[in-house]
């Protein structure tokens, strides 16, 4: 009975000490680069913060996965030069903020962690009890075939207004594929959000050195809409979509409110399809300088929506949902509303309900269309015969232009 206790605190500590986790990024070290689908040997960066500020100690996991996630047949040995697991020792206070917090980074490959091989992975970063605090994922791939990709708006009558088609094909002149619907597996990803994929698809054409996916149908994604945006880059100024700012313990942040209406038509909006990158004009360290607000998020409706629940939806925190980033239903001043501590910066999201069935719609309440500029993302993995792992042979990246 006291083991059994003992986990259940154990438990319940990881998952508040999950919550004071903000603002956690993996990416390439080139500016404005969102993607951790990256060529193997290329230098990843995970970064977070703790809002305990209390320099706790961290260790990071990496393991390797196949085509659909789950766990690889190779030994940590065969895809590791050096360790797979280790203590984060790059951390940081923040100075000069309202809301104190403890910066991490970690680089990866680094002098203790070098991948060798490609394909999926798992980084976990654990507490001190080797409890999960969070994961991301990542690949590596190799460039061993081209993949050129088209994306065209539906060709199906009934989706013709709110769908898009992804079309590719793998050319692969210095690979040898001897069956490839067994060897080569396919994932389409949308928008860098692991939720929205499109996966299990064979070739429909066969030709020397390529592979053909030319579907009409099974390869469509909704549209969906330019994402909204936001930016907190000066705490006590007005910037873009901020309407009203006050400051408390910290400062808070009123987003210009979002009127829902099931009939609006598309608008061009430039988005960073779901992104955000932190930034503050108050500081010259984006990293310990930029300070956190709360940010007052908000959706004019006459009801609320039937046996839904709706979030505030985005990559700053991997397009998930749950109880920090959910909004409850004002019938006195007929508004959605949610507050979420955020980091100072430009910031993208949308709206997203959760029904009795369980599926996350990112449509229903900011419409899908299918001229919303999108970016798709194809995966090649292959494993031939014989082989212990999936490899990422190459990877393709397409997006909507609506000339087509």
């Amino acid at each position: 009975m006291r083991q059994k206790t003992t986990w259940i605190l154990l438990f319940v500590f990881a998952s508040f000490n999950a919550q004071q986790i903000k603002t956690i990024q993996l990416r390439p070290l080139r500016e404005n680069n969102f993607t951790a689908i990256v060529p193997l040997g290329t230098v990843l960066k995970l970064s977070f913060d703790d809002l305990d500020a209390d320099s706790k100690q961290y260790k990071y996991k990496i393991e390797h996965k196949t085509h659909d996630w789950k766990p690889s047949r190779l030994f940590a040995s065969q895809f590791v030069n050096g360790f797979d697991q280790n203590t984060i020792i790059d951390v940081t206070n923040s100075f000069n903020t309202l809301q104190s917090y403890s910066h991490y980074e970690l680089k990866i490959p680094n002098i203790n962690t070098v991948i060798t091989k490609s394909g999926n992975y798992l980084l976990s970063v654990l507490d001190r009890y080797d409890a999960i605090v969070f994961t991301r994922k990542f690949i590596l791939y190799e460039n061993a075939t081209t993949v050129p990709v088209s994306v065209i708006r539906s060709r199906n009558i009934k989706t013709v207004d709110t769908q898009q088609t992804i079309q590719f094909s793998v050319n692969h002149p210095g690979v040898r594929i001897n069956n490839p619907k067994q060897e080569i597996h396919v994932t389409i990803l949308k928008n860098n959000n692991w939720n929205e994929v499109i996966s299990d698809l064979q070739p429909t054409f066969f030709k020397q050195n390529q592979l053909l996916y030319t579907y009409t149908n099974k390869t469509n994604f909704w549209g969906g809409n330019e994402y909204l945006n936001f930016d907190s880059k000066i705490l006590r100024n007005k910037s873009i979509n901020i309407i009203k700012i006050t400051k408390e313990e910290v400062y808070n942040h009123y987003i210009y409110p979002f009127t829902f209406n099931a009939f609006k038509p598309y608008t061009y909006n430039p988005d960073i399809n779901g992104q955000f990158a932190v930034r503050t004009l108050e500081g010259r360290d984006n990293n310990t300088e930029a300070d956190y607000a709360l940010m007052h998020f908000s959706i004019a409706v006459d009801s609320a929506f039937s046996e839904k629940e709706v979030f505030v939806y985005g990559a700053f925190n991997a397009f998930s949902v749950g109880r920090e980033n959910q909004m409850y239903y004002d019938s006195k001043n007929q508004k959605y509303t949610a507050s979420l501590l955020l980091k100072q910066g430009f910031y993208n999201y949308t709206f997203a309900t959760l029904g009795a069935d369980n599926v996350v719609n990112t449509n229903e309440i900011n419409g899908s269309f299918f001229e919303t500029e999108n970016e798709y993302t194809v995966i090649v993995y292959f494993k031939p015969s014989g082989s212990l792992y999936d490899q990422v042979i190459g990877v393709g990246l397409g997006y909507f232009n609506q000339n087509r």
